[in-house]
């Protein structure tokens, strides 16, 4: 168990249009200029956006894997720590806040694709 960093940044180019940008300690990860996600390469952990209730839900079934980053709005963005994940759970945690993050006509884009399961 467990995801390297270039393991990580390899599943980000599974998903369209994701842009990184240098945010000095971290890593910003971005969708048409929205940020869905963080990677410090340091901590080896990634933040990532999720619902408040997925953020409350992972956090309480395993806090050794899963940390409250913080809540904005109607998110609720949680620490991934990268050792203690698989590959195939994370995907698709970073999936789920690029949908949360992607504007409509791209999510149905690539869902057309048969890439993501699309739900309105």
């Amino acid at each position: 168990m467990g995801v390297s960093i270039e393991e990580f940044l390899l599943m980000l180019t599974r998903l369209p249009e994701v842009k990184q940008a240098d945010g000095g300690d971290w890593t910003a990860l971005k969708v048409r200029g929205r940020g869905f996600g963080y990677l410090w390469e340091r901590t080896r952990t990634v933040g990532l956006k999720a619902t408040i209730e997925e953020q409350i839900a992972l956090v309480a079934e395993r806090p050794e894997v899963f940390e409250v980053q913080f809540t904005a709005g109607r998110f609720g963005w949680v620490v991934v720590h990268l050792d203690k994940i698989d590959a195939d759970e994370l995907f698709e945690l970073v999936t789920e806040a690029w949908c949360l993050t992607a504007p409509q006509p791209l999510l149905e884009a690539h869902a057309a694709t048969g890439a993501l399961p699309f739900t309105p």
